[in-house]
């Protein structure tokens, strides 16, 4: 699957916009991330756009993904509701509460699919606009979604077990910080796949208690020293990763899903070897402003497929053209 040209050309732009600097609220109330007043780009009525995503609390890369969403809600004069909650059945619930508010449009993720189905096709039926951002790539199309935003999890991780093969690893674990999330799941399946020969072998961990996550890699890596790769599908477990790898006395390298500010200096010095990207403020930005073109113009993007965001790799070789953007909290 190729990118779509779009998503390219909306990356380039979007970064030039104002922003307001938003934190994820893992499992509070929906509410309002906007100015209060008119937006600075456009003069089309204000509407109320619903998100619902899967955030856990703590989990830098929503913050990400909400910055890009109420970028372009300021930029388009909506008023953004913002709410998350790790479990399906909770996040459902939120889809219902937007849907009965009749919101003008709702951005969903589908990490846990079967779960939201029902409140989802609910949405659409009563003629709200849906879109999907960041998990749910084979599931979304079925639910009568419009468009998908994000990245193919399976391609993706793929592509990561490659490069693992590349830089010579043998055994290789894929730490998964939410069990049960379709994404992570693909990513790791991925993993094993791009590896060929290789052994890649899954770790669950808590992901909402991240000394448990350090603990649980220590424990690991000091029962197996054949482990030569630590594979984190979130930043912040990179970091973990790293220093379990320090308490255990182990010489395995790090790799990780996702970036954040503190990855940064972690990759500069090689204490993480590369990140995969998958621009999360971008899928952001265009589930929000795809909407405001369906309500405004009809326009629906991607022409039946999904629009994909990533992935690309960052490690020494390129981390110095994105870490002042990484500071500013939009890559």
């Amino acid at each position: 699957m190729k990118f779509v040209r779009l998503a390219a050309a909306a990356g380039a732009g979007v970064i030039a916009l104002g922003l307001v600097s938003c934190s994820s609220t893992g499992g509070k109330p929906a509410d309002s991330g906007g100015s209060g007043g008119a937006g600075g780009g456009v003069n089309t009525p204000r509407v109320t756009i619903a998100m619902v995503t899967h955030a856990a609390p703590g989990d830098t890369f929503w913050d990400l993904i909400r910055k890009g969403a109420q970028a372009a809600a300021d930029k388009d004069n909506i008023e953004l509701k913002y709410s998350s909650d790790k479990e399906g059945p909770n996040q459902a619930n939120l889809v219902q509460n937007a849907t009965d508010s009749k919101v003008a449009g709702l951005a969903v993720t589908l990490a846990q699919p079967d779960a939201m189905e029902a409140a989802v096709k609910g949405a659409v039926a009563a003629g709200i606009p849906v879109v999907a951002l960041n998990a749910g790539i084979e599931q979304w199309q079925a639910m009568g979604i419009m468009e998908y935003f994000g990245q193919d999890e399976r391609i993706s991780g793929e592509a990561a077990g490659k490069r693992l093969a590349a830089d010579g690893s043998k055994k290789a674990i894929c730490v998964v910080q939410e069990q049960g999330s379709v994404s992570l799941e693909a990513r790791c399946a991925g993993v094993k796949a791009g590896m060929g020969g290789g052994s890649v072998e899954n770790l669950n961990v808590n992901g909402t208690d991240m000394p448990s996550v350090e603990s649980t890699i220590t424990a690991k890596l000091q029962q197996d020293p054949s482990i030569d790769y630590i594979v984190t599908l979130g930043a912040p477990f990179a970091l973990s990763a790293v220093q379990s790898a320090k308490t255990a006395g182990s010489n395995a390298k790090i790799a990780t899903f996702d970036t954040n500010a503190a990855l940064v200096p972690a990759i500069k010095d090689g204490s993480v070897q590369w990140a995969i990207d998958q621009q999360p403020y971008l899928q952001g930005y265009l589930a929000v402003d795809s909407l405001w073109l369906y309500l405004n113009n009809k326009n629906v993007i991607g022409g039946g497929q999904p629009t994909l965001t990533g992935p690309s790799f960052i490690d020494k070789t390129n981390i110095d053209s994105i870490a002042a953007l990484a500071q500013a909290g939009t890559r």
